[in-house]
């Protein structure tokens, strides 16, 4: 008689399927749990606050996409918003209604900002904004933050976070260091580092490039002094101010870390919940700005896809739910209760961790508080013991980042149901871990 396969050798065999047809088994590096061990699960379906597996299981999600599911996974008011614009369309090459509609509703969320450029990915954004930003005050050297992680374009794998942190690589092979040499690195949270680099370089500087809440290398939460330190030395030395809003924007708040701060910069890049789920970036500024772009400036950047009509519908699906009473007010509840039931049981389990926290984004440092602000401040040997809390909280139907320097992320769909089991499975996770009885 056939031997009964089981489960986790089917789930396996998914993995060494994927192994065997892309590079690492993976679209995108951290996906392939290198940094946590173990194969990961190869995803069949989602709903809602839900992901479930090739082999059945079911997993609470904290990931959502790596930020842009605020509405969960197949709202059906997105899927509703897709299917239909499928049927009238997939890609057309010109500019469609759906386009101007979102582009609409951005401007409205970010009022300092007059004209939006569609692009597909957030690496895409951040890239075009700086070829805008030396395109218009004719200079070639750019600002960047340690652990700060801007897409995966050549000038910005300098000292980035996201998979790089994880993997503990400062840069990229395939980087000419000639294209590195035009990147300054700054730490974060230093006015006088930043007051001394433009004291040497001002003239030189195109654009300081700033995550206002930066969330790839953990949740380094800046203070409003040094975003601002930052917007008075770009005024004053002729430079651009960048924000990078493509985890943050429309998921703290309508408007993104430029309302909560109340800092006015001149380019602000987005993505994620921007595409609901689908491909779709942006980056927006000032009319005399944007009016540097082609067809109606010298600055060129263009994209077969950009503006596609079904991801336009997904981001307007989206941020039309956003725009419902009440919605950040429950992301902020969700959140709160989060954090604090899991400082609860971090503090129970005497664990040397703290929880930072911003809305629906929350970061478990493995270290002692108070949280960090900037990478060098974050204790890289918290990895490991990441790696073994991941794995225990994977086993229990959790899927959280498979990084310790990565964020987790709640969404509408999530309920205190699911946050009990998640707090359950943690509390759970953390005695197998030191052996002791789950209370």
């Amino acid at each position: 008689m056939k031997k009964q396969r089981t489960s986790a050798e089917r789930a396996n065999d998914d993995w060494q399927r994927a192994e065997r047809v892309m590079p690492g088994g993976v679209s995108s590096p951290v996906r392939a749990f290198r940094a946590v061990g173990g194969a990961p699960p190869v995803v069949a379906s989602a709903s809602g606050a839900e992901l479930r597996d090739t082999q059945g299981h079911t997993y609470v999600d904290l990931v959502g996409s790596w930020g842009p599911l605020i509405l969960g996974h197949a709202h059906p008011a997105v899927v509703e918003a897709v299917t239909r614009a499928a049927r009238d369309g997939l890609s057309f090459g010109a500019t469609c209604a759906r386009e101007i509609e979102l582009a609409e509703r951005v401007l409205a969320r970010y009022p300092f900002a007059e004209r939006v450029r569609f692009v597909s990915t957030g690496t895409e954004a951040v890239m075009s904004a700086i070829r805008l930003a030396r395109g218009a005050t004719g200079r070639a050297r750019i600002v960047k933050f340690d652990g700060c992680y801007h897409g995966h374009s050549d000038g910005l794998l300098v000292k980035a976070g996201s998979g790089l942190a994880t993997f503990g690589q400062p840069d990229s092979a395939g980087v000419p260091s000639e294209i590195a040499a035009l990147t300054e690195v700054l730490p974060l949270d230093d006015e006088d580092a930043a007051e001394e680099l433009f004291a040497r370089r001002g003239a030189e500087i195109a654009c300081v490039l700033i995550e206002p809440l930066p969330a790839n290398s953990g949740l380094l939460v800046q203070r409003g002094e040094f975003l601002q330190k930052l917007r008075t030395l770009t005024q004053r030395h002729g430079a651009l101010l960048v924000f990078d809003e493509v985890i943050s924007g429309f998921r703290v708040a309508p408007g993104g870390m430029t309302e909560l701060t109340g800092i006015r910069p001149d380019l602000v890049t987005l993505g994620k919940i921007l595409g609901g789920g689908l491909p779709a970036a942006a980056y927006l500024g000032r009319a005399d700005l944007m009016e540097k772009l082609a067809p109606n400036g010298p600055v060129y950047q263009a994209g077969t896809l950009s503006g596609n009509p079904v991801a336009m519908a997904a981001g307007i699906a989206t941020l039309d739910a956003l725009a419902e009473p009440g919605t950040y007010e429950r992301l902020e509840q969700l959140g709160s209760e989060l954090e604090t039931e899991l400082a609860r049981v971090l503090a129970r389990a005497h664990e040397p961790a703290v929880v930072a926290r911003v809305g629906s984004i929350v970061w478990l440092a493995l270290q002692r508080g108070p949280a960090p602000r900037a990478w060098s401040h974050v204790e890289k040997d918290g990895a490991q013991r990441y790696a073994a809390l991941h794995r225990e909280l994977l086993a229990r139907g959790v899927w959280l980042a498979p990084s310790a320097f990565e964020v987790a992320f709640l969404s509408l769909a999530h309920t205190s149901a699911h946050l009990e089991r998640v707090v359950s499975a943690f509390e759970q996770a953390l005695a197998a871990k030191s052996g002791a009885p789950a209370r």
